[in-house]
């Protein structure tokens, strides 16, 4: 195919790790077992929270909307990347790699977008505790999560929708899915105007909600700083931890994915970075999430012991 623009389907080849046969099994593997470790665990906590009602709270509201964001975000991206790795050659269509690449977007955005909610949330229990369960009322916490669901479809697959792609040449993606980082090295088409919405875009879902929870997360040092008691320390500190880890993981490796300057070929490190935002983040939000959350822990033994009891 010379151009996106012949009357044949226009196909490409996903190369991955298949320039080392040895790591392809081993991916396979890794890949399957982090699939499986999020699905279950986000489920989990999923029914947790439904089930539980000492967990219907705005936190835990903003857990589960997290959690079935990172279910989808896997599901977009990663049974597809266990085709191609026992493929003989790994193909994907350009209506199923543009529809791969708008959702992951989209779901990209939206979890941007959703952990400064879940920071807002956080500074508010932390700065104003007395004022909590007034100011985050149900009203809000279904605007905040709404928002965030709305807008990253604005900033991210209108803008991907409205970009005229054409390719020239082999359609040879290096990558294990279709990412717009590694389409857009392969068009042929002016892309400077819409280079400049990627990096205008980028700003608003990813620097944007960043520098919004590292304000939060300010906000939050300074008034437990100046709480005295070392319990209030500990439980403040307790609380945050969780999400903090979870934002670190995944603004970390997104940024430098999306808004660092780009070489002209995708490296072997971006592919393991688009694995740590997209593959690992999501199965370590439930483990983080259930490993140092007292009252999480205490849902799962409630629930074990109804089940026992039945």
């Amino acid at each position: 195919m010379d151009s996106q623009n012949s009357t044949e389907e226009v196909y490409f080849l996903l190369l991955g790790f298949s320039q080392y046969p040895w790591a392809q099994t081993i991916f396979f593997c890794l890949l399957l077992m982090s699939y499986i470790i999020t699905l279950f665990g986000n489920s989990l906590i999923l029914l947790l929270i439904y089930c539980d009602t000492r967990l219907h709270t705005p936190m835990y509201f903003f857990l589960s909307n997290l959690s079935f964001l990172d279910m989808c975000y896997t599901t977009c991206s990663v049974p597809q990347m266990l085709i191609n790795c026992l493929a003989t050659i790994p193909v994907i269509s350009l209506g199923h790699c543009w529809v791969q690449m708008a959702t992951g977007l989209y779901l990209g955005g939206v979890e941007c977008l959703l952990l400064a909610a879940m920071a807002y949330d956080r500074c508010v229990a932390i700065v104003d505790p007395l004022r909590y369960s007034v100011h985050m009322g149900p009203q809000l916490c279904g605007l905040l999560a709404g928002t965030s669901w709305t807008a990253a479809f604005l900033l991210t697959v209108v803008p991907v929708l409205t970009m005229p792609l054409e390719f020239c040449g082999h359609q040879v993606i290096n990558h294990f899915s279709c990412e717009l980082p590694a389409l857009l090295k392969l068009a042929c088409s002016d892309l400077r105007f819409y280079e400049s919405l990627v990096v205008g875009t980028g700003a608003l879902t990813l620097l944007a909600p960043f520098s919004f929870i590292v304000g939060s997360y300010g906000r939050i040092l300074m008034a437990v700083m100046r709480v005295q008691s070392m319990q209030g320390h500990g439980k403040a500190f307790s609380t945050c931890g969780s999400h903090l880890i979870v934002v670190v993981l995944f603004y970390g490796t997104a940024i430098s994915m999306y808004m660092m300057p780009q070489n002209k070929t995708i490296r072997d490190r971006d592919k393991i970075i688009s694995i740590s935002y997209g593959v690992l983040t999501p199965m370590m939000n439930p483990l983080i999430y259930s490993l140092r959350n007292k009252d999480m822990k205490e849902a799962f033994r409630r629930l074990l012991g109804k089940k026992i009891d039945l």
